[in-house]
């Protein structure tokens, strides 16, 4: 494992550092490891986002054909939807 000798500072809100705590407290793992991974993994999301592929155009036209059929009813999909997240209640 690589040694860590980089520094990065943040300035956050209460609010903000109260969400991350309690997320921090119910991962077991301390604040300095639990963002660091957070924002590792997301990084990794954003740089993936940016991968350019290419596909036939038949494959194409049927992966559009997929995205403009309309959604399918989901009730339990609706409910989460719905649902306030517990740092807004």
């Amino acid at each position: 494992m690589e040694t860590r000798t980089e520094t990065i500072n943040i300035r956050v809100t209460k609010k903000q550092k109260r969400l991350i705590d309690q997320a921090v407290e119910r991962t077991g793992k301390n604040r300095s490891d639990f963002m660091l991974e957070t924002v590792c993994r997301e990084a990794e999301s954003v740089l993936l986002d940016q991968t350019h592929f290419s596909v036939s155009r038949e494959k194409f036209l049927q992966f559009m054909a997929i995205l403009d059929q309309p959604p399918k009813d989901n009730p339990k999909l609706r409910e989460l939807l719905d649902t306030k997240p517990p740092w807004e209640r």
